[in-house]
């Protein structure tokens, strides 16, 4: 019988802290959440790999290292109210819980609205809708992730984004990506760069493209 309790610490211990992720609230989350149970069936012995995880038609969950190195850019307080788009099957949503006071989690695919409700706890709740739309009735959001990546980030979601919370997001140019982590100053958010990372984009987060003669 596989150890995935061994493979969670040797992740932490080999993809975590040596990115100079050394939060307890972080390491304690990537040790506890069983992350095998939050990815397909045929990929929970690569569960623990290196890189993301494919869950089909271009969608990810975060490489071990490019999550724990969001959440520590995005800085979550256990008093926070988190949005998480793109949630997937719902392993970031379960390691965010263990921080945060509560945790929305956005999808498109009911299937995975299914899958990762049926392994949500107390302060976590799932819903179905548009990725870019967000969860409007549910924020405003102290901390908000977009899992997957992004080439703009909707007006609307920024919209939802509390006075003085972070949004952590990888912004994609062809196959090269960059996180940022963008500050909601005054009723604007201004990006700062925080680490080089990459991820398919998610659908409605493609820049429009202008007109070429």
């Amino acid at each position: 019988m596989t150890d995935f309790a061994a493979r969670r610490t040797v992740m932490v211990d080999t993809q975590v802290r040596p990115n100079d992720v050394t939060k307890f609230p972080i390491i304690e989350a990537m040790l506890t959440v069983p992350r095998e149970q939050y990815v397909p069936v045929s990929a929970r012995e690569a569960a623990y790999v290196g890189g993301n995880v494919d869950l089909g038609q271009g969608r990810v969950v975060f490489e071990p290292r490019t999550l724990s190195k969001l959440l520590d850019a995005l800085d979550v307080q256990p008093t926070d109210h988190v949005l998480v788009v793109g949630a997937g099957l719902g392993y970031s949503s379960a390691v965010i819980a263990r921080m945060a006071a509560s945790v929305v989690g956005v999808e498109d695919r009911a299937d995975f609205v299914g899958a990762a409700g049926a392994t949500a706890g107390g302060n976590v709740t799932f819903t179905q809708a548009a990725l870019a739309d967000g969860a409007p009735m549910s924020g405003p959001f102290d901390r908000i992730l977009i899992e997957g990546g992004v080439e703009a980030v909707p007006t609307a979601l920024l919209a939802q984004l509390r006075e003085g919370g972070r949004i952590g997001a990888i912004f994609m140019d062809g196959a090269l990506g960059i996180c940022r982590i963008g500050y909601k100053i005054d009723g604007s958010v201004n990006w700062r760069f925080s680490f080089n990372a990459a991820a398919p984009v998610l659908p409605g987060f493609e820049a429009r493209k202008g007109f070429r003669l």
